[in-house]
């Protein structure tokens, strides 16, 4: 008995073995990939002109996050006044520096104008506005419901119907409009003109020129006071930021900006010196060495209301403007190769810039030293900057 039960075992295992051979061995279970970490700290929107995309950076570790197709040319960006959207000025008209025959670019494609809305939630383009020709720079009304947006090619700015992704009206202006900014109560709208050497100011509600303040020449971008009463342009090809009355529209102070005081030499008190990457420079480009002048670009607002942040382009720096007493108080050098725009983090603590497409890198700077934390390589040509939780 003991002998036939073994035998019988035997042969059961046997027609275990022969079945298991007819069949194919299971495959392993795939790796799977773990997801990518939620972001730890507020989200930055950086615009890739050339590339045509957004890149997302999460602002804690200063890791790229995504990479978001919008369409063509993405300059100017805005959060929403609600915050569940990002607005994003896209343009069909050929890229074209300082000097450039534009009678030699190729046709520009107006089909691909317009105010592109990316939802926050899902990071996908779910819109695209009439914002008219070549729209550069807006803004957004406060309740959320209109655009103003910067034709530099009609010399015009063009009112947009959110809700109906329509151009509603079309104010003229002076000659190439770049910067748009709304006065914080909401009831007038200023638009640069470069062209003009010039700031429009526009009722919002009768969408009548009130009045054209003169600036330095090649007038980019504008910032105020949260009580309405002043506003800051900053004059690329000046140097300078013009101060002016937001109520009567007089011109009220120019400020002279200034490279941070070399050894023994003049110029803005020098910022503390920047530590890291910014501290090596970059093969002679924005390391404040005085090859060039500062050229104001971009400005912001602490949110607190004392200070203003100037983008000196090309010069590689940032300057800081006291609000009370219209004073440039220090130049941070070392920034970034083309330092263009301009944000800051809700504590103001921290500045964020965009270089430009010769380094095509953000950095991360200190707001009271001016110390360059973190560089982080987007690639591209990094434009313009917003921030959303």
């Amino acid at each position: 008995m003991r002998r036939l039960s073994i035998v019988r075992s035997l042969l059961a295992v046997g027609v275990v073995f022969a079945a298991g051979c007819g069949q194919p061995t299971p495959a392993p279970a795939p790796a799977t990939t773990p997801a990518p970490a939620p972001p730890s700290g507020p989200r930055l929107y950086v615009t890739d002109e050339p590339g045509g995309k957004l890149i997302v950076v999460d602002t804690s570790s200063g890791q790229i996050i995504e990479t978001i197709a919008v369409g063509k040319r993405p300059r100017g960006v805005h959060i929403s006044r609600d915050g569940k959207q990002l607005l994003v000025a896209l343009s069909g008209s050929p890229i074209a520096g300082p000097g450039v025959d534009e009678s030699k670019l190729p046709p520009p494609d107006r089909s691909a104008d317009g105010i592109g809305i990316v939802d926050l939630a899902s990071h996908k383009v779910i819109k695209v506005l009439n914002g008219g020709p070549d729209p550069e720079s807006f803004d957004i009304s406060l309740d959320g419901s209109l655009v103003y947006a910067s034709n530099e090619d009609a010399a015009e700015m063009s009112v947009i119907d959110v809700a109906t992704a329509t151009v509603k009206h079309r104010v003229k202006v002076g000659e190439e409009p770049e910067g748009v900014t709304l006065r914080p109560d909401g009831q007038v709208v200023y638009i640069t003109c470069e062209g003009d050497n010039a700031v429009y100011a526009i009722d919002t509600t009768s969408l009548n020129v009130l009045a054209k303040i003169p600036t330095g020449e090649r007038p980019r971008s504008i910032v105020f006071t949260g009580d309405n009463k002043v506003g800051f342009v900053g004059g690329e090809n000046a140097g300078n930021v013009t101060v002016f009355d937001a109520t009567t529209h007089m011109v009220l102070k120019t400020i002279k900006i200034l490279a941070a005081a070399g050894p023994g030499g003049g110029g803005a008190p020098k910022a503390a010196p920047a530590r890291g990457e910014a501290g090596r420079g970059e093969a002679g480009r924005g390391r404040g060495d005085g090859a060039v002048p500062p050229r104001p670009m971009g400005l912001v607002m602490s949110p607190d209301g004392t200070r203003v942040y100037v983008s000196n382009g090309r010069a590689g720096s940032v300057s800081v403007i006291d609000v009370a007493q219209r004073t440039l108080i220090a130049t941070y050098e070392g920034i970034g190769a083309r330092v263009w725009g301009i944000t800051i983090s809700a504590d103001g603590k921290t500045l964020y810039t965009a270089n430009g497409p010769t380094a095509g890198d953000v950095s991360f700077v200190d707001a009271g030293t001016g110390a360059v934390l973190k560089k982080v390589v987007v690639g591209g040509g990094p434009w313009g900057l917003a921030i959303a939780k």
